[in-house]
Order: C-alpha cells, then sequence, then structure tokens
C-alpha cells in the first residue's frame, strides 16, 4: 500500500444510512481541524468531535485536516472509517478498538444447527446493525465477492469493529475472508475480534486448509485465552468438487462443507437453472464427503428473494440430498429455510418409535433391534437420536418424551 497525505475512506451520499465518510489530510501545523458534516449534529455532535480527536490522539496525530460527513452511523463505524483513513496516510500497527460487548464474548459448538447463514456485505453497516433479529443461526460478514476491490482495506476495519461491537443476538460469527492468499491477511482482523467460524471461499485443496490454520495458530499463539476458529471451506469450482473429501478431512476445525453453484456453473461453462440438474453431481460429491467425515453439508443460496415457493421446494430437495443447511440472501428467506430443514412430525414419530424400540432392546439385552418387521441397526439409532436431539433443541419435542414412554411401558 502507497501513503499519501491525504486519504478516504467509507461511503457517503443521498441513499447511504447509518455509514459516514472520513477524509483525513495529514498537515505540518495548524492542530488538529474538524470539519463535522452531520444531520445529528445538534444533538451528538460534541461525542463525535471527541470520538474523532480520541481516535487522531491514540495514532499521535496532533496536525491534520479532518472531514466526517455522517449518516447516522454508530461509533464504532465511524472509528472503523476513520482509522482505515489514517492507515491509508500513516504506517502504525496500533488499533484503535472499543471494549467487546458482553453479547459478543460467546463461543459456538461444532455440531450445533446451521440451517441458514445470511449474508451481509462487509462495508455496508447498514445491514449489518438489526440483522440478528431475524434470528438466523449465522450472520456472515462477507470481505469477498460483496465487497468492491478498492473497498476491501477499509472493510476490514468494520468486520473487526463489528465483531466487536456489534449484537450477533446469538447468531454464529461468521467472516467469508478472501480467496486464498489474500484472505490470509484478512485473519489479522478477525480471529483476535470473537470470530466463531471463518468461510473459506473457493477452496480446491487440503494445502489452503493449513495455510489458514498455519496463520490462525500464529495469531492465537500471541493471544492470553485462544478460542476455538470453525472453518467452513466453500467448493466452487470442478477441481474443488474433485477434491472435496481431501478438503473436507483437512483440519479437525473444520465443521461443514458448502458449495457455492453460481460460481460452480460458471467453472463449468453453463447456465444455473432452477431444476438443477447441472449441479447434481457436485451436490452429492460435497454431500458424500462431508457424510464420510462426519462434519454438516450447507447449500449453496436460492438467489429468488421474492419467492417463497420455489425457495420452500428448494430446501426440501436439498434436504432429501442431505445437505444440512443453506445460505441466504435475503432476512425473509431465514423462516422458510427454517421451517423445511426442520424435523417434520413423521420424521419425529418414526425417530421415537426407533429410539423406543432400541430402549426395549437393550433392557431385554436383545443384540439385534427390530421396529415391525425391519432390523434396525446402530447407524439409523444414531440417526435417529439426532433428529430427537435436534426436535428437542428447536422445541418440536418436549423434553421429558422419554420418561412418559417409560412410564407408559411400565
Amino acid at each position: 500500500m502507497s501513503f499519501k497525505t491525504i486519504a478516504t475512506a467509507g461511503n457517503k451520499g443521498k441513499r447511504v444510512r447509518s455509514d459516514c465518510h472520513a477524509s483525513v489530510e495529514l498537515t505540518d501545523s495548524g492542530g488538529l481541524q474538524i470539519d463535522l458534516q452531520s444531520k445529528v449534529k445538534f444533538m451528538f455532535g460534541n461525542d463525535i468531535t471527541e470520538l474523532i480527536k480520541k481516535v487522531c490522539s491514540f495514532f499521535e496525530i496532533g496536525n491534520a485536516k479532518i472531514i466526517m460527513q455522517d449518516s447516522g452511523a454508530l461509533p464504532f463505524v465511524m472509528a472503523a472509517r476513520l482509522e482505515a483513513a489514517i492507515k491509508k496516510v500513516m504506517k502504525t500497527e496500533k488499533e484503535f478498538l472499543f471494549d467487546i460487548i458482553e453479547e459478543n464474548k460467546f463461543e459456538t459448538g461444532r455440531d450445533q444447527n446451521r440451517f441458514s447463514r445470511l449474508y451481509l456485505p462487509g462495508n455496508t453497516p447498514s445491514l449489518m446493525l438489526n440483522a440478528g433479529l431475524h434470528k438466523p443461526n449465522g450472520l456472515i460478514l462477507d470481505l469477498e465477492d460483496a465487497v468492491a476491490h478498492d473497498k476491501k482495506h477499509e472493510a476490514r476495519f468494520i468486520v473487526r469493529n463489528a465483531l466487536r461491537n456489534l449484537n450477533f443476538y446469538s447468531a454464529e460469527k461468521m467472516v467469508r475472508i478472501n480467496q486464498i492468499p489474500v484472505g490470509l491477511e484478512d485473519l489479522d482482523y478477525i480471529i483476535q475480534h470473537g470470530v466463531n467460524l471463518i468461510l473459506v471461499p473457493k477452496c480446491e485443496s487440503a494445502d489452503q486448509i493449513k495455510e489458514v490454520n498455519d496463520r490462525i495458530d500464529q495469531i492465537q499463539s500471541k493471544l492470553k485465552e485462544p478460542r476455538n476458529v470453525w472453518l467452513m471451506p466453500i467448493i466452487e469450482s470442478a477441481l474443488g468438487v474433485i477434491k472435496a473429501f481431501e478438503i473436507a478431512s483437512a483440519a479437525q476445525n473444520i465443521v461443514a462443507l458448502a458449495v457455492g453453484l453460481e460460481d460452480y456453473t460458471a467453472d463449468l461453462g453453463v447456465r444455473r437453472t432452477a431444476e438443477g440438474s447441472e449441479s447434481f453431481f457436485a451436490r452429492s460429491m460435497v454431500v458424500n464427503a462431508c457424510k464420510a467425515t462426519g462434519i454438516q453439508a450447507i447449500d449453496s443460496v436460492y438467489s429468488d428473494v421474492g419467492n417463497m415457493e420455489g425457495l420452500k421446494q428448494n430446501v426440501i430437495a436439498s434436504k432429501s440430498l442431505g445437505f444440512d443447511g443453506m445460505g441466504c440472501i435475503h432476512p425473509r428467506q431465514i423462516k422458510v429455510i427454517h421451517e423445511n430443514f426442520a424435523p417434520d412430525s413423521f420424521e419425529i414419530e418414526k425417530s421415537k418409535k426407533i429410539v423406543n424400540a432400541f430402549i426395549v432392546a437393550t433392557e431385554n439385552g436383545l443384540g439385534v433391534v427390530s421396529l415391525g418387521t425391519k432390523m434396525i441397526d446402530a447407524p439409523i439409532v444414531k440417526r435417529a437420536q439426532k433428529v430427537i436431539d435436534m426436535a428437542i433443541n428447536l422445541e418440536l419435542l418436549d423434553i421429558n418424551w422419554r420418561e412418559e414412554f417409560l412410564a407408559e411401558k411400565k
């Protein structure tokens, strides 16, 4: 990065909201000259000015012309924009950070439900602010395709600050980094700031996963309290599909594989269709790789945000192939995805019968479990128990269902 005496970061314009645009020009004298342009200047002008002074003092800037054009940005957004501009005009390793909020100090489990994950552009804070209220299983702050090339530098600061100060409302904190090797630089802005899961796009080899984990280990080694950081590689090419099992088994912290069908079909040179016949092989390969390694299989996004019936049928088809969840690009898709990936009443009742039959067989010392005329082996019982656990977690089944069964049997 070449350094200048004047630099900008952020967004401005009539349609911009919950954001700001910062301009920084270093000068030889004159102290801090702050030009604040904001519709809320009357109410919050002093607070915004003090924040600007605090950031400049932190970076030991005594002489500069600062223009802040505010469109209702939160403090963590303003600080991120100003820091991004400052780091274009001067070289420093220091980071201006607010304390991480208590709501964001949680970690997530390997096998938790990941029915939905909502993509949010990493350089558009207005779309992040209330996204957690829609209750997706995960919120993805996207540094890759959703961010223009010339905005990637400043997006990193927004994503970093959002991980610390945006309320995710218990949604898993996810970040999609850029394609390796550029994505390795993104890790410096997210690992130590509370990210739960990293999506690794356009993954084509186990070596790429090793590069990511090596960099994570380097960063974690400097922390007092290292955290679990899960990985979800995204398969988006013909080569990635062929190497799906290799990638799925590349590291212990891989909890899922996702498939990205827009890039995959582009790689094949074919058009993506609603029927999905052109991607059946790829999706099946990803699902089989996941089941063989005991991780979750996550399907691609459904891009027609206005077609809820089409989305429903897509989810049903996805679930029938063995997928455990899918991405979404609009909050309205979340409810449909959750309802149709969750166990239905038929699955729950069948699973109850299987587990109950297993209980009876175990009590009677039988080595063989049967339900009606069908024999039931261990994998089937395990799958049934997983359905029941999920149903209980989603409050579709009372936690005391087994006690009720045992009482009835007596």
